[in-house]
């Protein structure tokens, strides 16, 4: 079992910046892949990015590819998400996820979730 818990939302103007934090304990959290997702109000639940347990591996959505930066510190058991640029339609709740080793984009891949953490972004 893998707990996650994401910290760092909160609201900013357009073209602000915010890092997310998603802090994991349980299993061996070197062990896993761990990506962002995002859901907005009425809307499905959609990939941000994603990392390979060692780092080396990063997956980023077009919406967020040059703006977004996932990152990862394993001596902290701790996955980033730097958020630069941000607009107002990156305004959602964030969610990152867990799954063994290999990072993909897809939203059913993924065995573990946190509870979120809500972006606003004002215009």
């Amino acid at each position: 079992q893998v707990q996650l818990v994401e910290s760092g939302g909160g609201l900013v103007q357009a073209g602000g910046s915010l890092r997310l934090s998603c802090a994991g304990s349980g299993r061996i959290f070197i062990n896993y892949a761990v990506g962002w997702f995002r859901q907005a109000p009425g809307k499905e639940r959609e990939f941000v990015a994603t990392i390979s347990w060692t780092g080396g591996i990063t997956y980023y959505a077009d919406s967020v590819k040059g703006r977004f930066t996932i990152s990862r510190d394993n001596a902290k058991n701790t996955v980033y998400l730097q958020m630069n640029s941000l607009k107002p339609e990156d305004t959602a709740v964030y969610y990152c996820a867990a799954r063994e080793f290999i990072a993909v984009v897809s939203t059913t891949e993924y065995d573990y979730w946190g509870q979120g953490t809500q972006v606003t972004v004002s215009s």
